[in-house]
């Protein structure tokens, strides 16, 4: 099976205990990824804004006064996406007009990651609005693919992804409501977790035009959505896990091979293209010879045509926030509700489904990384194995876990090749709620099997 090449630069973790070991200091760690920095951004422009003067006056600091307490991450360089809030830093989403946008204060992630000991080097790129697999925008330009800089990182957190793919830093943090932190980790070949919803503060990840607002302050995480950790290992993902979820995270240990594993490779209406059905039957066959086992079908699976209906309007008028829809037709309170009712029946369902099976693997997208286009991907079809598909219809791989709350993690299992160019493959590795380190742990039991 063959893999494309990732960096060969150190992860977080590996950072950490060289600086704690005396190898490295903060100083260096820091110095060496904005050098990297500004080495790779100018063909892949993933840093948005850039923060390298105070990211070195911390790490002088930091390297002085030595670690405080508990923190695992003490001196990691890192970033974060754009729409987080930094203090002193601008946030706009993609948009000129709210260029004049500072963070007063550092969202709670920020603040969670900081106190781990992490060094904030800068912010990374994002579509408009945060709504869309590319990342690009008129303010900070066009994010490229490190394996392919023709084709698209992924979005919204492609800037994120293509940090850590292309060795800028050895982590980073995103946001997935419409699989924004698992289609980079896939298009990018990186690691990724969206987290069960609510368990990562998403307090400071507020659209510049409501932030501005005198007075205003966020009292809730939005619907469907989550912040989630991008790394190039496992171990790393579990660390930024531990450091920022807002309540405790246990594991249960249990070993692959006495897991019951379900895998998802069709759904009605999202057909997958051969350059992801390919690898990810590969890696389904060497999980059955390495004595796991894998399913193909059950009867307890929740009838997806239906689950792909509700996210989608789930989804459109979460993102429109209860404006009208292009039809003008707005939706109501009923609406919603009956919203709410189909996502409780929709969990119960999978909450059932996982009395009988440790994790569900899916891929996380239809496609592999995709061309750049001026279009937003989901406003054009998208080309399956040589037909044309709506481009929506790919978000069905990532309502898959969304809507019910789930976690999920993504692994590489591989490359594909579509048009003649060899891209990265990834697999999302799902379980119950509140299984974050579960899934995490057994992405990486799987990816032990398939790199051996």
């Amino acid at each position: 099976m063959v893999y494309p090449k990732l960096t060969d630069k150190p992860g977080a973790l590996e950072t950490a205990a060289a600086i704690r070991s005396g190898q490295l200091s903060v100083a260096e760690a820091v110095d060496a990824a904005i050098t990297r920095i500004e080495q790779l951004d100018a063909e892949i422009d993933a840093l948005a804004v850039p923060d390298f003067e105070r990211a070195a006056e911390t790490a002088k600091a930091m390297h002085q006064a030595g670690p405080k307490g508990d923190q695992p991450l003490f001196g990691v360089p890192m970033t974060v996406k754009e729409s987080f809030d930094v203090a002193g830093l601008q946030s706009c989403w993609g948009h000129k007009e709210h260029t004049d946008y500072i963070a007063p204060r550092d969202s709670e992630l920020v603040a969670r990651m900081k106190a781990a000991g992490a060094v904030i080097v800068g912010k990374t790129n994002v579509p408009v609005d945060l709504t869309d697999w590319q990342s690009f925008n008129p303010v900070y330009g066009r994010t490229n693919n490190p394996h392919d800089t023709g084709r698209s990182p992924g979005g919204s957190s492609g800037g994120s992804a293509a940090a850590v793919a292309s060795g800028m830093v050895p982590m980073e943090f995103g946001t997935d409501i419409g699989g924004s932190v698992r289609v980079p980790a896939h298009f990018c070949g990186v690691w990724a977790h969206k987290p069960t919803w609510g368990i990562i503060s998403k307090a400071g990840h507020d659209h510049p035009q409501m932030a501005k607002q005198d007075g205003f302050i966020a009292a809730h995480d939005g619907i469907l959505s989550v912040a989630g950790p991008l790394a190039r290992n496992p171990q790393d993902l579990a660390a930024m896990m531990q450091v920022t979820s807002r309540y405790p995270l246990t594991r249960r240990s249990r070993p692959l091979k006495d897991c019951r594993i379900l895998a998802v490779t069709d759904y009605p209406g999202a057909p997958v293209d051969q350059s992801v059905a390919e690898p990810t039957e590969a890696a389904i066959e060497a999980l059955g010879k390495a004595g796991v086992t894998v399913d193909r079908k059950s009867d307890l699976l929740p009838d997806l045509k239906k689950q792909f209906d509700d996210y989608m309007m789930m989804l459109n008028v979460a993102m429109a926030r209860g404006a009208p829809s292009p039809s003008g037709r707005r939706a109501s309170a009923t609406d919603w509700f009956d919203l709410l009712d189909a996502q409780s029946a929709n969990q119960a369902q999978w909450a059932a489904l996982f009395e009988t099976y440790d994790f569900v693997i899916a891929p996380p997208a239809p496609v592999l990384a995709i061309e750049h286009s001026d279009k937003r991907a989901f406003d054009q079809p998208m080309r399956i194995n040589g037909e044309e598909v709506p481009g929506a219809s790919g978000l069905a791989w990532a309502g898959i876990a969304t809507f019910p709350h789930l976690p999920s993690s993504v692994l590489p299992i591989g490359s594909g090749t579509h048009q003649g160019a060899e891209l990265p493959c990834g697999m999302q590795i799902m379980g119950p709620l509140m299984s974050d380190l579960d899934c995490i742990a057994a992405a990486q039991a799987i990816g032990n099997i398939l790199h051996s």
